[in-house]
């Protein structure tokens, strides 16, 4: 895919699940469980034991079916690395040139991390296709999106940090274009405990929402 077809999938779709698990075994078991719920992404955190070798296991069983990416990439040794194991996209959680300009040379979209309005327009201008707002709970939430999104509505934005089920309307009624979730999504106990039902329907619990909260309900922070 090219990095405006990945683009307009995550668009689409409209999450992003962070997945950050406690093996490589976990990791697969919750991409299936997502996958089952209707969502067909997956950020794959660096912080997962042998992650790189996962995405290349990922990409090569699923294919087309997966839209997989790599998080918590923090250098342009790694982003290449990851893209070479068949990462589609690269996610970082603050900023990094390099990164930026490695996937962006590879034909890769990249979100990268930024908090401040300095921050966001520094990685907007240096090319991330989406800037990652992260933590995005602590500083505000939903309310600091409509924040940004004031005097950057050019900038597309994901936030991430503080997305559950009570906010995740909120966020896309201010002008969130995706949300990335992490733990209320898929969730650590869930896996551990093999109760991946769970999981499952939490994602379409989230696509309902998105798909709700994009059809023209009145924003509470309007």
């Amino acid at each position: 895919m090219t990095s405006e077809q990945v683009r307009e999938r995550i668009i689409e779709i409209g999450i992003v699940p962070v997945i950050r698990a406690a093996s490589s075994r976990d990791a697969r078991l919750a991409v299936d469980a997502i996958c089952a719920g209707g969502i067909p992404i997956a950020e794959l955190t660096m912080t997962v034991p042998g992650a790189i070798g996962v995405i290349a296991d990922l990409a090569e069983a699923m294919g087309s079916a997966l839209l997989l990416g790599a998080g918590t990439v923090l250098d342009a040794k790694t982003a290449e690395k990851c893209i070479e194991a068949g990462a589609q996209f690269i996610v970082s959680p603050s900023f990094d040139r390099g990164t930026v300009k490695a996937a962006k040379r590879a034909g890769k979209l990249v979100m990268a991390g930024a908090l401040t309005p300095t921050e966001v327009v520094r990685a907007w201008r240096y090319g991330s296709d989406f800037v990652k707002i992260f933590p995005c709970g602590p500083v505000g939430g939903p309310k600091y999106i409509r924040a940004l999104k004031g005097p950057f509505p050019q900038i597309s934005m994901i936030p991430t940090g503080g997305v559950n089920l009570e906010t995740a309307a909120d966020f896309i009624r201010a002008g969130a274009d995706a949300l990335g979730v992490g733990g209320e999504l898929v969730s650590p106990a869930a896996i551990k405990s093999g109760n991946l039902t769970e999981i499952t329907n939490a994602a379409r619990q989230y696509l309902k929402i998105v798909r709700e909260a994009r059809g023209g309900s009145q924003s509470a922070f309007a």
